[in-house]
């Protein structure tokens, strides 16, 4: 028998399947390209690779096995929507009691295989993975529409059966409202059996009231989803507006779907900023307003919170004010103007994938101990490829200036001499330590080094370089002096 909703659904509901007919990628497709039979998303994903298409990354490679192994639940699967009658399912639509209850009992509705949940930040390759899955799925009845499309579709649905049912004024219970979505749901499932939607957001209290009944009805009715978000599942509508009634559709959404995170977060491989936006002088703008501009577009790409990170190295904590996730947020004097030396920078290495090197001096002889440290830190970034922007008070030509060395670093080298028992006249009186040269000859390889961080290059690098790393210097002339005093 043909439900109401069936009835006026050629009228009024059929945007979905027009919109579908609009792109060759919404239509049931076969799993071949260009003649080349592929089993299923792994298959495609190394073609993919093979041809140069795609660039290997082993996060999206997690997500593929995910993928492989819904695929291969899928080829033995038959979808059966459920037979209820028309009679039983308008009054089910009218004791919503009765569905409250069930809806309570939260769970995997039906044998259908899970479908996937894939969240992490823009431009990681969700879409990509989700249009590929769909493609190579041979699936007969499949969807592949964005999330706002068809929830826009859902609306004219429910008001052109309330529209229906209105006109008849029919109601088999008074104290209950009528509810279409159950039958709008189960007109969907005898349409389709995998649902592929781009960018699952929920902005919108209409949305957020229906999408707990809705998805109940299509999972029950046994539709697989396949869903990209840039939200986690327990952050989705997150401080919307009676929140609490939405609340109940997140356990829902992960008993029925496997949440899966592409990017973990792994920022090696990102493309922000764009070559020419990693080095600000103050020469040239405003170095805030662009620091926080490129923070808060990092920020918005990452699903961790932001707070105080406190790092322990060698029974030492050290402490960051701002940081996201794997972005640390950092000035200078921070990561330089304390006692802080090249065990402590390979440790932030391990801990952050991206920099915002903040309030960089011009740096002189003058400041030996501080530019021992920033070079013993550009060094560890560039040898662990850290993304690296930096803001700083003149041009990186600008940046180091000889100079000449301070009275406490002139005196300090007197003391080493002595102590060292160096002759005056002897060659050694005039070795790098004392004259500041060994930091002048670092000065050349560091803005080298930072020319080389600033690049698209180096941006799209993933991996350290295969070189013997090159001896990082210590971070003071104390530690300077004991390294020399151990060697004699």
């Amino acid at each position: 028998m043909i439900s109401l909703a069936r009835i006026v659904r050629n009228k009024a509901v059929g945007r979905l399947k027009r919109s579908c007919s609009t792109g060759s990628n919404l239509q049931p497709s076969s799993n071949t390209l260009t003649g080349i039979c592929f089993n299923g998303p792994s298959d495609f994903y190394k073609y993919k690779l093979e041809t140069g298409i795609l660039h290997p990354d082993e996060n999206q490679a997690i997500v593929v096995k995910h993928m492989q192994s819904l695929f291969n639940e899928l080829k033995t699967y038959e979808h059966k929507a459920s037979s209820k009658n028309v009679f039983v399912k308008l009054f089910q639509s009218f004791t919503s009691s009765t569905e409250s209850k069930r809806l309570e009992n939260i769970g995997k509705y039906t044998t259908s295989p899970k479908g996937l949940y894939l969240h992490g930040g823009v431009g990681c390759g969700k879409t990509m993975l989700m249009d590929l899955f769909h493609e190579s799925c041979s699936v007969e009845n499949k969807k592949r529409i964005h999330f706002h499309q068809f929830m826009l579709d859902i609306h004219n649905r429910i008001h052109a059966v309330k529209q229906a049912m209105g006109a008849k004024n029919f109601n088999l219970n008074r104290s209950q409202p009528y509810d279409p979505i159950g039958p709008v749901a189960r007109d969907i499932s005898e349409e389709t059996t995998l649902l592929c939607f781009d960018e699952f957001q929920v902005t919108d209290i209409a949305d957020a009231m229906i999408l707990k009944r809705l998805f109940y009805h299509l999972w029950q009715n046994g539709v697989v989803i396949f869903a990209t978000s840039n939200r986690r599942p327990d952050d989705l509508y997150k401080n919307g507006l009676q929140r609490f009634h939405f609340l109940p559709f997140i356990p829902m959404l992960k008993a029925n779907c496997n949440a899966v995170n592409i990017n973990s977060i792994d920022y090696r491989r990102m493309a922000l900023p764009a070559e020419g936006d990693t080095y600000f002088s103050a020469a040239d703008c405003n170095i805030k307003y662009e620091m926080d501009r490129v923070y808060e577009e990092l920020v918005s790409r990452s699903n961790a919170d932001e707070g105080v990170r406190h790092i322990e190295v060698l029974g030492r904590t050290l402490s960051f004010e701002k940081t996201c996730g794997r972005i640390l947020d950092a000035t200078f004097n921070e990561l330089c103007n304390r006692p802080l030396g090249a065990v402590d920078y390979l440790e932030l290495c391990k801990t952050f994938d991206i920099v915002l090197l903040r309030d960089i001096p011009c740096i002189n002889l003058g400041k030996r101990s501080e530019a021992r440290r920033f070079i013993t830190l550009i060094d560890m970034f560039y040898d662990q490829r850290v993304k690296v922007i930096f803001s700083a008070e003149t041009s990186l030509n600008d940046l180091f200036k000889g100079g000449e060395l301070s009275e406490f670093d002139r005196h300090h080298a007197k003391v080493l001499i002595g102590d060292l028992n160096i002759k005056k006249g002897d060659s050694n009186e005039m070795a790098s330590i004392f004259t500041g040269e060994e930091e002048l000859f670092a000065f050349e390889r560091a803005t080298s080094r930072i020319m080389e961080m600033c690049t698209a290059a180096y941006w799209s690098a993933s991996a350290p370089p295969k070189t013997v790393q090159s001896e990082p210097m210590p971070s003071s002339a104390e530690e300077e002096e004991s390294r020399h005093a151990k060697a004699s």
